[in-house]
């Protein structure tokens, strides 16, 4: 059995998020949060309000931010809203 996909909350200008799928590849799935604002809101209560790009969710664990393999620095704040 497959495990379960990676979702990474972002937007699709944001270059964090670009790389974050790049990385992930196949296993993640893409949400668009300027798109769905309801995903925006799922989005903030995973990260604890806090509005910055992406939201990496991977087997419950949640991670702000993608700056590569070694570090989760990184992500840029998610200004206006929709």
């Amino acid at each position: 059995m497959m495990g379960q996909k990676i979702i990474i909350y972002g937007t699709k200008t944001c270059p964090f998020c670009i790389q974050a799928r790049e990385a992930y590849g196949d296993r993640a799935v893409f949400i668009d949060v300027d798109e769905d604002p309801e995903s925006l809101n799922k989005m903030l209560s995973l990260s604890d309000g806090k509005r910055q790009v992406p939201v990496i969710v991977d087997n419950g664990k949640v991670t702000v931010g993608f700056a590569g393999d070694v570090s989760l620095r990184g992500g840029i704040p998610l200004f206006g809203g929709t």
